[in-house]
């Protein structure tokens, strides 16, 4: 849901919501680029790694480090899927943890061309 939001107000208060009701941590940033520069390289997962790290969402432990990824890696199959390697992306990212289970969210915009702009969309669970 966090992925979702369109306006920081909207965010915050999803997060507040999840913090108070649930004890779920949460974050989100935004990275934008094409797709092979997102796919092919490290980008994508160290902006995700980097979040992570930086707003307490995993500590650097072995086996967080190990979810994160493949939580990350997951969600991103969902939107590099029958995408041009020329096309670009605008996304935001959503973490969440309850301490148990680690999920990365993944919403954007894709177009090759500004007619032919799309959403994407995916999902990546993993359990900590």
């Amino acid at each position: 849901m966090l992925a979702l939001t369109e306006t920081r107000e909207e965010e915050e208060k999803l997060r507040k919501f999840l913090s108070e009701s649930f004890n779920i941590r949460t974050a989100v940033t935004g990275l934008g680029g094409t797709v092979a520069n997102l796919r092919h390289t490290a980008k994508l997962t160290n902006s995700v790694m980097s979040t992570a790290f930086n707003t307490g969402i995993i500590q650097k432990e072995a086996r967080m480090i190990h979810a994160l990824i493949h939580a990350t890696l997951e969600a991103s199959n969902s939107v590099f899927t029958h995408t041009n390697s020329n096309a670009s992306l605008a996304l935001k990212i959503g973490l969440a943890t309850n301490f148990e289970w680690l999920a990365v969210a993944i919403y954007g915009r894709s177009s090759l061309h500004p007619l032919l702009e799309h959403a994407r969309v995916g999902l990546g669970v993993m359990h900590l």
